[in-house]
């Protein structure tokens, strides 16, 4: 067929596309590399200061002790009374909690990592109602205490002050019944008047005053009937998640200040405490996060690159037909790889310098070698930078799809619609069979 030698060219492009899909995933398996090492950036600095935190109680706990008599049967047959003992502890949460402190960021670097951490002010203030106790046969109650859940003490920065009713409590280490799982501090309380049961009497005021140093994460658990916390830090882009989003923030250049307002109605945090104290618990969290993560900008690029080689092939083969200029397939190669070095450009620079600075850099380079290069094999400086404003145009273009990631799906189609339609109208009235026939 006439068309033979047209088919037989589109293939051979179509092959080298299939082939400059190894160096576009090789570069965006470098940048996955990147984000492990920074990952592990983000543990070396949780391993050496203190990691993500997460705050739990105050609660009051009552341990017990109880001894039940049973008959059992010995294996010579004869029954005996048996004592045996168990242990365990009742929870108390507090009627109402309020948290509030301000969140000081700042960064550690490893390598070229920055990886954010922050220092936490924090003001606990609860109130704890009467609290009953069964009274169970063969059971008896220990001194009760307040316990103080926190992920990494290692945070904790000097002395915590804890007041119960306006006298200082001493605190000790350690969560005690609550289980090694569950890290944090403790503060005893005044034994019950009656060991076998009874009520314990009202906590009109438990105050914690707490400097807690943390990595990127703060968590929060809404332990009370009626909670109300309160943070505020100059850290202008936080990430609000958990299982719970603030009932009021503003965020701004200056900072955030974020307000949870939660009942125990919404919130599964005492069942889950009573259940398991060192599983999974409701929780509120703020993540300081970076604005411009490089490698998920860099990735989201990378996305894009088969399809700048695919629109640069096109007008290529669209430019060798219609102008009878032939271009070698080798140097089909070398305009592909150009286009790929780009994202490595960016990934380095980027690790140094701002993003869009990067962006701006590494696109020059790659534009500009292209126009040298092109204007040879073209024979037409003119025809070079023909392309070469197209390339801009595509470079710029993937800048605002970076740039607007909630609308880059949308701007992405409407771009592919719009270079799909120009292309058709430009060959419009191309007659293939003739072109087939003439090409060499």
């Amino acid at each position: 067929m006439k068309s033979t030698k047209l088919v037989l060219r589109f293939a051979v492009i179509g092959a080298l596309v299939l082939a400059l899909l190894v160096p576009l995933g090789m570069i965006r398996g470098v940048v996955h590399e990147r984000e492990r090492y920074r990952e592990e950036a983000v543990q070396r600095v949780a391993e050496g200061k203190a990691g993500a935190q997460r705050l739990l109680g105050p609660v009051r706990v009552v341990p017990w002790t109880e001894e039940r008599q049973t008959q059992e049967t010995g294996q010579d047959g004869i029954q005996r009374v048996v004592v045996r003992t168990s242990r365990g502890f009742l929870l108390q949460p507090p009627d109402r909690l309020e948290i509030e402190g301000d969140l000081r960021p700042s960064e550690r670097r490893i390598g070229l990592f920055r990886v954010p951490v922050y220092s936490w002010q924090a003001r606990a203030t609860a109130r704890f109602a009467p609290f009953d106790l069964p009274v169970e046969p063969g059971r008896t109650y220990g001194a009760p205490y307040l316990a103080v859940g926190l992920s990494d003490v290692r945070g904790l920065v000097g002395t915590p002050a804890l007041t119960v009713d306006g006298r200082a409590l001493p605190l000790a280490a350690g969560t005690r019944a609550l289980g090694p799982s569950l890290p944090g501090v403790h503060a005893g309380l005044a034994p019950p008047a009656d060991p076998g049961g009874g009520q314990l009497p009202a906590l009109r005021e438990v105050r914690l005053d707490a400097t807690i140093d943390g990595t990127r994460s703060l968590s929060i658990v809404p332990l009370a009937d009626d909670n109300r916390i309160a943070i505020a830090s100059p850290w202008p882009h936080p990430l609000f998640g958990g299982r719970f989003l603030p009932n009021e923030r503003e965020v701004g250049r200056d900072g955030f200040r974020a307000l949870w307002t939660l009942s125990a109605l919404a919130t599964d945090a005492q069942a889950q405490l009573r259940r398991s104290p060192e599983g999974p618990i409701d929780a509120l969290q703020v993540d300081l996060v970076d604005p411009v993560d490089v490698y998920t900008q860099v990735d989201r690029a990378t996305k894009y690159g088969l399809l700048f080689v695919v629109l640069t092939f096109v007008a290529f083969a669209l430019f060798e037909l219609i102008k009878r200029l032939p271009i070698h397939p080798l140097q089909y190669l070398l305009v592909g790889l150009a286009l790929a070095i780009f994202f490595l450009l960016l990934l380095g620079l980027s690790e140094h310098i701002a993003f869009w600075k990067a962006y701006l850099l590494s696109a020059a380079a790659c534009i500009g070698v292209q126009c040298v290069y092109l204007s040879g094999v073209l024979r037409s400086w003119l025809r070079a930078a023909g392309f070469s404003a197209m390339l801009t145009s595509l470079y710029g273009a993937l800048y605002v799809l970076l740039a607007s990631e909630h609308n880059a799906l949308l701007m992405g189609s409407l771009l592919l619609f719009g270079i799909l339609a120009a292309i058709m109208w430009i060959t419009r009235k191309v007659d293939w069979y003739a072109l087939g026939s003439e090409a060499r």
